[in-house]
């Protein structure tokens, strides 16, 4: 009998070949299609980003314009779909709202006509242009308020915003939380994409796919560390209660939300970003009593972890810019929802092009030549 080597994980075992994006964790290196996160960060938009990332190239002038007037103009949710969240509990979280409706979408729209390059286009820009709709539906319905309708005239994260609170956001601020959706699009084969990959390679339809990569990044080791990052700060509560929060966790060997990562050894250059980002709004509107906890916990967690490669991770500041642009704490992870919509979309194509039903092997350490017993003699 063969044996295999068991990693836990799959840690370090390559599960596809892909073009979509690259990490160097040893130089805190992030590149969507070969072009720096830094460099789209500045000069790029989420939509031309995600063009980016599904068809492989940055679009023409003219691409992107069709592009993004196709996703304004599929902003609107089926009403069915409206009245079928309007059952949700109120206390049901938002990630597992949005799952149940992504999947819902499929009810309406799931020829899977997976060769028709017209079928493909028309599932990317629903998947792009209703997700956000339908996050932002659920905040308010769960209030008991009706959502407010999607305004064509604002571009994709200035209309979310405005979907959350109709009023229109400052300019800063939609273009700061468009550069979040930037550095979340995409990374690698994390464990959501894994998931949307493993999905799709039974040719199910991408609503499917979507839907169960949004279940996977709902838990708290994937999307939902940045919630806790923010229940983290408010614990330690101030700066000089930093390093005995820090010792206490070290002891109990508790993990420190927001720091380290399986890839990154050094700082996450996504995190470098977004505490810029973080700085730049509160230059506007005003500090927030976190964020200087968490400069002192990065100072203390690199002297005490350093030597380790534990360094803050894309979680870490994301919670902090989040919360400034008054986002409740529980749509942290629906938000990291709609930009990784992307990556999972892009991950679908590619691996469409070349598919292969995902079928792992395992490690059997179970008995054998058991005897079944009766029944009665239990």
């Amino acid at each position: 009998m063969m044996v295999c080597e068991y990693k836990p994980g799959l840690e370090g075992i390559p599960a596809a070949q892909s073009s979509i994006s690259c990490v160097d964790g040893q130089k805190g290196i992030l590149e969507y299609r070969g072009i720096r996160i830094e460099e789209l960060a500045e000069k790029s938009t989420f939509l031309e980003t995600a063009y980016l990332l599904i068809w492989g190239q940055l679009p023409t002038s003219e691409e992107l314009k069709e592009f993004e007037h196709e996703v304004r103009h599929h902003r609107r949710i089926k009403y069915r779909i409206r009245d079928m969240m309007k059952c949700f509990p109120e206390s049901g979280h938002p990630m597992d709202a949005l799952q149940a409706s992504a999947a819902a979408l499929g009810l309406f729209y799931s020829r899977r006509d997976l060769h028709n390059p017209i079928y493909i286009r028309d599932a990317v820009v629903r998947l792009l242009a209703t997700i956000p709709t339908m996050v932002a539906a659920f905040q308010l319905m769960r209030k008991g308020n009706d959502p407010v309708r999607p305004r064509d005239d604002l571009d994709y994260s200035a209309n979310f915003l405005y979907m959350l609170s109709e009023k229109e956001p400052d300019p800063l601020a939609a273009r700061i939380f468009d550069v979040c959706l930037i550095l979340h699009a995409e990374h690698t084969m994390n464990a959501s994409t894994f998931s949307a990959r493993v999905t799709a390679s039974t040719l199910t339809d991408p609503y499917a796919v979507v839907a169960s990569a949004v279940g996977t990044l709902g838990g708290p080791l994937h999307g939902g560390a940045n919630e806790e990052v923010i229940q983290m700060l408010e614990e330690i509560g101030s700066v000089a209660n930093v390093r005995p929060y820090l010792e206490d966790c070290l002891q109990r060997k508790a993990k420190i939300m927001g720091f380290g990562h399986r890839v990154y050894k050094v700082k996450d250059p996504r995190a470098t970003i977004l505490q810029d980002l973080a700085q730049q709004l509160f230059a506007k509107f005003g500090s927030d009593k976190h964020y200087d906890i968490a400069v002192e916990m990065e100072r203390v967690v690199e002297e005490k972890l350093g030597h380790k490669g534990i360094y803050p991770n894309v979680d870490f500041y994301s919670g902090l810019v989040y919360a400034k642009l008054g986002i409740p704490t529980d749509l942290f992870t629906p938000i990291f929802a709609i930009a990784r919509v992307t990556g999972w979309l892009a991950h679908w194509k590619e691996q469409l092009a070349e598919n292969r039903i995902f079928r792992p092997t395992q490690v059997y350490n179970g008995l054998h030549e058991i005897a079944y017993t009766a029944i009665e003699e239990r």
